[in-house]
């Protein structure tokens, strides 16, 4: 490389929102034995990005300030650690980084966390794949236990937040595991779900803040909720006997729903999803989208230069899809 500096977004404290991020030069990281340094062509921006700043998982993480935040990434590979067999530089990649990293020209990212990104998926394909996809994933295969082969029994299944960066995979993904697929959305996203398979959809304003029954008049198997503007309690008198909630946003009101669950001895389940990095997993992602079984939603793309625009976006809460940063 030309130069041993590189832009990157930084921010120096808790809870310093949009104000606190600045784009300035730091030394291009230099990656371990089982690492990769990758030139980011593509990242995307996630809710735990800006929680984490905010301080929702202080003081364990971010673990020293100041920070470069930003967990997925797609890019190209230009060194490799002493240790790495996978890869060698040139190689097109997709990475979900476990310390951020992603908001920057170059980052470094672990062997066992990085999949190869073939020519038929573009980086911000790629870049909107790791932590969304992942969280659809494994809401519906560890979580309800659903099969994406569609070899499972059909079940009635509904996704609130269904136009938000985990919802779009769920619709897509819950349509190959043979589910009968309800979702929310607001009004301008009720077409864009339909057209990636949801066989209803309905306009979370004109529910009164209750999730009734679906619109054929369904009972729900499963509900994947990812919402945190809705209680899981609303969907209480439209759920099965022996119904799962998924909660892909846990915090301190789904604990205690889960407790109570269990004093209670019911045989409805709820669960919480801490999204899993794992490479299989995101190969097989890849791979959807490469056959075109599987479509990334993407809402906006913003230079690194205008990364504050992004996050305030995101943190918004009103995207439709993922938000891509561009170095």
């Amino acid at each position: 490389m030309a130069s041993n500096l590189m832009r990157a977004t930084q921010y120096s404290k808790y809870g310093g929102g949009v104000a606190d991020l600045k784009v300035v030069e730091v030394p291009v990281p230099t990656p371990g034995k089982d690492e990769v340094l990758i030139k980011v062509e593509a990242a995307s921006i996630n809710p735990i990005d800006w929680r984490l700043q905010s301080g929702y998982a202080r003081p364990f993480l971010p673990r020293k300030f100041p920070h470069v935040p930003g967990i997925d990434a797609a890019g190209e590979i230009v060194q490799v650690g002493s240790e790495v067999k996978s890869f060698k530089a040139g190689d097109k990649v997709v990475t979900a980084l476990g310390n951020g990293g992603a908001l920057a020209e170059f980052a470094v990212a672990k062997e066992a966390s990085t999949v190869s990104r073939p020519p038929e998926v573009s980086a911000a394909e790629a870049a909107a794949l790791p932590i969304a996809g992942l969280a659809a994933h494994q809401s519906l295969t560890q979580n309800a236990g659903l099969k994406l082969d569609g070899t499972d029994p059909k079940i009635n299944l509904l996704v609130t937040a269904a136009s938000g960066g985990v919802g779009t995979y769920v619709v897509q993904l819950a349509k190959l595991a043979n589910a009968h697929v309800t979702a929310t959305c607001g009004a301008r996203n009720l077409d864009l779900i339909k057209s990636l398979g949801a066989d209803e959809v309905i306009d979370y304003k004109t529910t009164n803040g209750k999730v009734a029954k679906s619109p054929s008049g369904r009972k729900y198997d499963t509900v994947i909720h990812c919402t945190t503007s809705t209680p899981w309690s609303t969907f209480q008198d439209s759920l099965t006997p022996n119904a799962k909630v998924v909660d892909t946003t846990p915090g301190l009101g789904i604990m205690m729903s889960i407790a109570l669950k269990k004093l209670t001895f019911s045989k409805q389940q709820i669960s919480t999803v801490f999204t899993a990095p794992k490479k299989e997993n995101l190969e097989f992602l890849v791979k959807l989208v490469k056959e075109g079984k599987l479509k990334p939603v993407i809402d906006s793309k913003y230079p690194l230069s205008n990364v504050g625009e992004a996050w305030a976006k995101s943190s918004d809460g009103h995207a439709t899809g993922k938000i891509i940063v561009e170095p």
